[in-house]
């Protein structure tokens, strides 16, 4: 850990690639030690992302005519995991925090699952892990996906949490590359009954914050 106080920073609406490059940049600067471990909140325009898992493009759908009726962006990143969406009203953590004192990647994930899990929890939402499948679940439906990658054992990337997105977009892809038989998609917003104006992204992230730190800097 570094001896600077942890940040949280929230970016708002922020293009998936310059959100990568920003990542990339606090990486160098903590590999530096120039920054303190940071917590990032933000949300994408929408976006299909490929991660590096053998097979994943295949897991796309729709075809480029659909995709740009739909408004929706392709895009591959460096992260782990397969394909999954990013849009308005998913909440998106990115960590930049050092496993220095603690080299375990799969460690650190599953702190990362804990950390929602909990944050769910204080929502009245019991959510575990599938085995054998990464992510968040509610028996066989999937509220928010995870996905990481390390660098001098510095972590990006991070978790995407459905608040209130737009579901019918999961439609356009093989989501994580499971298919609808092996598991659904769900959102908060689902799963509470709740209104959209009813469920406030401000207030999900700081629960997520609050959870985050108290596991993270134990």
């Amino acid at each position: 850990m570094s001896n600077n106080q942890p940040e949280t920073i929230d970016w708002g609406l922020t293009p998936y690639n310059e959100a990568l490059e920003r990542q990339l940049d606090l990486v160098k600067k903590r590999i530096e030690g120039a920054t303190p471990d940071t917590l990032i909140f933000t949300e994408h325009p929408p976006v299909f992302t490929i991660g590096k898992r053998k097979g994943a493009e295949s897991h796309l759908l729709w075809e480029a005519e659909e995709l740009e009726k739909k408004g929706i962006e392709v895009q591959h990143t460096n992260r782990g995991g397969d394909i999954t969406y990013h849009g308005p009203g998913q909440i998106v953590g990115y960590s930049i925090i050092s496993l220095h004192d603690k080299k375990d990647l799969h460690l650190y994930l599953r702190n990362l699952e804990q950390v929602l899990i909990n944050a769910l929890n204080r929502f009245g939402l019991k959510t575990g892990r599938n085995p054998g499948k990464t992510g968040i679940w509610i028996e066989n439906r999937k509220i928010a996906a995870m996905g990481v990658a390390v660098k001098s054992w510095i972590t990006y990337h991070g978790f995407a949490l459905n608040v209130k997105p737009d579901l019918s977009h999961f439609s356009g892809i093989i989501s994580c590359g499971i298919s609808p038989e092996e598991g659904l998609v769900t959102s908060m917003e689902l799963e509470l009954g709740k209104a959209r104006s009813e469920l406030d992204l401000t207030a999900v992230k700081d629960i997520i914050k609050e959870e985050f730190w108290r596991l993270f800097t134990e």
